[in-house]
């Protein structure tokens, strides 16, 4: 029998893998050909076992590989099972565990000196276009993946050898606006998979592929020996929480969305139950199975409080009830999944979060604000500046963090899903690369959900084009249905989006759009804030005050909402304020 490895070699070990997947993402980061891989940092880079089991996720964005990762190498399985050292495969799929076809995700898996196929580096880059009938890769008004137009790959052989498949490579370059762009994209990468490939091999033939094997079953054991503890310290029961997407194109109602679950601490389970939510609709808000549980598990892990390692270990403690057709569930092509990584799944991952919260004060998390505002959609056009065509996700401006048990709102988290992965583009670059000027961004008073955490304020942002017309595609949810809060916080404040015309007036824009923005005007993005967690009155008065000092929350807000008179320098009137909350409180 093998001897166990002790605690020492465990934590080197993880660390050396840690470094590698850190690698591939440097890689990615700095030969990425688009902004949204070199700038905004859309993409995530993790290893996978030859047993189809996630092993580290590095600092990935959770709603790409919480869940898919695996899914997806079990496809590349399947469908190849003679795997060879110099295979590369290119998988965008959302029927066979791809997030939504904009994720174009490499696996190259590691095959030792002998032939056996030992683990699988994962590179997932989110595409400026993947081919879509329209210049966006969010399609929310997709009838279907057919409507849709963007080319699927189910785990195809991209490498043998090494060497490209041309005819994949053609096929691409055929059918996508920014060839150029996308060939850029596709070696950054496909390269970061093969950074990744390289070290593993490296470190096999130094520690040995058994002893590799050996730290696998082991760090899977510790995590989900660190996340039985996890849960037994959670609120035990049961709970039931609604959240509500916007009426879109396709979902002319809305789409309501139910979370049943179930915290048992004695047998360290965590149960949700998603079967009695609405089936698929003829639009692109429908979540691919991958997104539906990547959401769960961010909501749990967003609520848990100790630090338990992301991987297939600590997973075996959510159990998941789906089923097929399902907005919430399941897809069956050809069901369009094309904003599979945002809108309903966060609206997904904030309500396992508020059920948490329902279940004992000091736990879960109120909801991050809704996204995809125009302020971080999808840009479109042709200009001398770029030479021709241009396309490409810009990340200008979101706010809206979710408030915690016991701290105020991440403010740049973005929204759930990217956990704050991705970063806001640089103004200057942005100008600098495409026709576009941008007028303003900040974020906007008393718009974060009161509480005594308060959620994250949204962010006001306007730009246009400076040369030629420009279309900007955005997926707006939150302009009905706020970001909720919880246990008596307040809601996020809306959404909402103009053009502004040459003469500087305001035409309201429909929440998703792909918007015609002519030379000369400018499109104006209001995104969500993020919800408040606890009351109001229960958040201290010093804080209150900083917050009216730095305009957070204005002296109006702090008195009705807060019961805190403050003048606009912070300095607080005590007597009066202690009035006010006794008065309220009875």
């Amino acid at each position: 029998m093998a001897e166990k490895l002790d605690g020492v070699q465990l934590a080197i070990l993880n660390k050396r893998i840690e470094s590698i997947c850190a690698k591939m993402a440097n890689t990615l980061l700095r030969t990425g050909r688009s902004g949204v891989l070199n700038s905004a940092r859309d993409f995530s880079c993790v290893l996978v076992t030859a047993q189809n089991q996630l092993l580290n996720v590095s600092e990935s964005l959770p709603i790409h590989v919480l869940r898919g990762a695996d899914m997806m190498c079990e496809a590349m399985q399947e469908n190849h099972p003679n795997l060879k050292r110099g295979d590369a495969f290119l998988h965008n799929s959302p029927y066979h565990g791809g997030s939504h076809p904009a994720d174009h995700t490499y696996l190259v898996p590691v095959v030792d000196d002998d032939g056996v196929h030992r683990f699988t580096m994962v590179a997932k880059a989110h595409q400026a276009d993947c081919g879509n009938s329209i210049p966006t890769t969010y399609h929310g008004s997709a009838r279907d993946v057919y409507n849709e137009g963007a080319l699927i790959f189910p785990a195809v052989r991209i490498q043998e050898n090494y060497e490209d498949n041309q005819d994949i490579i053609r096929m691409c370059e055929m059918r996508i606006r920014v060839p150029e762009q996308w060939w850029g994209d596709y070696l950054a990468a496909l390269g970061a998979a093969r950074i990744g490939e390289r070290e593993m091999l490296a470190l096999g033939r130094e520690v040995g592929w058994d002893t590799l094997d050996r730290f696998a079953e082991q760090w899977f054991q510790y995590s989900e020996e660190l996340m039985i503890n996890a849960i037994r310290q959670m609120p035990s029961g049961k709970a039931t929480t609604f959240s509500r997407h916007d009426p879109f194109p396709g979902a002319e109602d809305g789409i309501d969305v139910k979370i049943d679950l179930e915290i048992r601490p004695e047998d360290a389970m965590i149960e949700i139950d998603l079967r009695d939510n609405p089936d698929c609709l003829p639009c692109g808000l429908n979540l691919s199975q991958a997104c539906t549980e990547s959401s769960v598990l961010l909501g749990i892990f967003n609520s848990i409080q100790e630090d338990v390692p992301t991987n297939a270990g600590s997973l075996r403690r959510v159990k998941m009830h789906l089923r097929e057709n399902c907005v919430v569930g399941i897809p069956v092509h050809p069901t369009s999944c094309s904003v599979a990584t945002t809108n309903v799944a966060d609206r997904l991952g904030n309500g396992v979060a508020r059920a948490i919260a329902e279940l004992g004060d000091g736990h879960g998390m109120a909801s991050t604000g809704s996204i995809i505002p125009p302020s971080i959609g999808v840009i479109s056009g042709s200009s001398e500046k770029t030479g021709g065509a241009y396309v490409n996700q810009i990340f200008l401006g979101w706010g809206g963090g979710a408030a915690g048990p016991n701290v105020d709102a991440w403010l740049s988290i973005g929204h759930i899903g990217n956990a704050g992965g991705s970063y806001q583009d640089s103004i200057e670059l942005d100008e600098m690369r495409f026709p576009m000027r941008v007028v303003g961004r900040h974020f906007i008073t008393d718009s974060g959900g009161a509480g005594r955490s308060r959620g994250g304020e949204a962010v006001y942002c306007e730009f246009g084009p400076v040369e030629g017309d420009m279309e900007v595609g955005y997926v707006s949810d939150g302009n009905e249905h706020a970001p909720e809060g919880t246990r008596g916080g307040g809601d996020g404040a809306r959404a909402d989006q103009f053009r502004r015309d040459a003469n500087g007036d305001l035409h309201r824009l429909e929440a998703c759009a792909q918007a015609e923005i002519p030379e000369g005007h400018t499109i104006v993005s209001y995104s969500c804030g993020g919800g408040g967690y606890g009351n109001p009155h229960e958040r201290p008065v010093d804080k209150v005050s900083f917050d009216v000092r730095e305009k957070w929350v204005s002296v109006g807000a702090a008195r009705e909402i807060y019961g805190v008179v403050v003048n606009e320098t912070g300095v607080v009137d005590q007597a009066a304020t202690s009035k006010l909350r006794a008065m309220s409180s009875t």
